[in-house]
Order: structure tokens, then C-alpha cells, then sequence
């Protein structure tokens, strides 16, 4: 089942979802491999999501992407901001030819309950919904991974670095993120679905 989502964001940015029912030869004929991946799904996530790019911006350049040493993908000269986020066979892609751009995606997992104290400071923790507890750990979770893929360049510490300030479940809905090595604010947004939720951050932030 290809493209589930295609939205426009902003007028300059797109965000796409694909949920991955293909194997690889749908997509090797339009992407390249890299051999540096040697576990199958993996393999398949890192085509599809390269291949969702090119559904959102047909003219999107893949043979010049770059990887950063923090592992960040980018199109050198800033033609393209752009973020890729994979979740079990779920890929999410979000383009901008303007600002920096973030996107993540995260199944709804009652893991995330046991991890939250190594992302979440307690102060975002006090805040929680109860009722829609899981819900919003999830959502906090893939808006962190947003902010920091927006930033790019490694070395943020979830807890400490991005900070949630408070808000209530809405599908969609919106925060705001602090980072707080750059003193910047973001507004994070993301849509709820069934089992996953996606979160995305655009633009240049503004200063504290």
C-alpha cells in the first residue's frame, strides 16, 4: 500500500507517509542501495524512505545526498532541507526548499512508559495526562526525535537539551519545544492515527 498521506505544508514543505507493503524491487529500479546496510528490513526502510522523497518532490536530488558525522542526511547548499524517520513498515518523509525541517514517527508502545525518566525531565513528566498517558509519552517521544533531527548535528541530551512545555492531547495538535543549546523555540505538530503518531518542526525557531 504506497503513499497513505501527501500534505502541504506552509505553501514551501511537504510531509509524506508511506506504509512499506512492497520488497525491494518496487524500489530499486528508482532508488540505489547502500551497500553499508545489511539488515533486510533496515535495508528496505532506508530505500523507501529515499523513494518517498522523490514521491513528494519528483525533481529531488538523491544522488547528492550527503551524510553528516553526526549521521544526518542533507543536500549540500541547502536546495533541499528534508527528514526521513522510519517506525516498523510505516516511512515518513518531510521536504523543505526554504527552512530546516525535522519528522518522526513512532508506533504506540508501552515500552515508551519504562524509557520516559531517560528522555522526559521530571517536570514534563508532572504534566502528563493520565488518561491518555501512553498517547502522549509516544507523542513526546517522536517530537523530541523531530527537534533533534531539525538541529542535526549530534551530541543533544533529550532530558536535559529539549524541552516540552505543556500541552493536551488533540488529534491533530501542536507544542512548543525549547532547544536550549541553540535558546531557540519551536512549534512541533503531529497527527494521530490508529497505532502511530507522527510529529514534525519547520523553520528557523525563535529566540528565547
Amino acid at each position: 500500500m504506497p503513499l497513505i498521506e501527501n500534505i502541504r505544508l506552509e505553501g514551501h514543505a511537504r510531509l509524506g507517509i508511506w506504509h512499506i507493503t512492497e520488497d525491494e524491487q518496487f524500489f530499486l529500479p528508482h532508488v540505489s542501495l547502500s551497500r553499508e546496510i545489511t539488515h533486510p528490513h533496515k535495508r528496505l526502510q532506508h530505500i523507501a524512505g529515499r523513494y518517498l522523497l522523490t514521491r513528494l518532490c519528483p525533481s529531488f536530488p538523491l544522488e547528492q545526498i550527503a551524510i553528516l558525522p553526526s549521521r544526518k542526511p542533507v543536500v549540500p547548499g541547502h536546495q533541499y532541507f528534508f527528514s526521513i524517520a522510519h517506525s516498523r513498515d510505516y516511512v515518513a518523509a518531510l521536504i523543505s526548499d526554504r527552512v530546516p525541517v525535522g519528522v518522526d514517527i513512532e508506533h504506540k508502545n508501552p515500552v515508551v512508559e519504562r524509557i520516559a525518566p531517560k528522555f522526559l525531565s521530571p517536570e514534563e513528566l508532572s504534566w502528563l495526562e493520565k488518561r491518555r498517558r501512553l498517547l502522549q509519552l509516544t507523542i513526546c517521544w517522536a517530537a523530541k526525535e523531530a527537534v533533534y533531527k531539525w538541529y542535526g548535528l549530534g551530541g543533544i541530551d533529550f532530558r536535559r537539551d529539549i524541552r516540552l512545555l505543556p500541552f493536551h492531547v488533540g488529534p491533530p495538535g501542536e507544542m512548543m519545544a525549547r532547544l536550549v543549546p541553540l535558546q531557540v523555540e519551536l512549534i512541533v505538530r503531529y497527527q494521530i492515527q490508529r497505532s502511530y503518531c507522527v510529529a514534525w518542526t519547520l523553520g528557523s525557531g525563535k529566540k528565547l
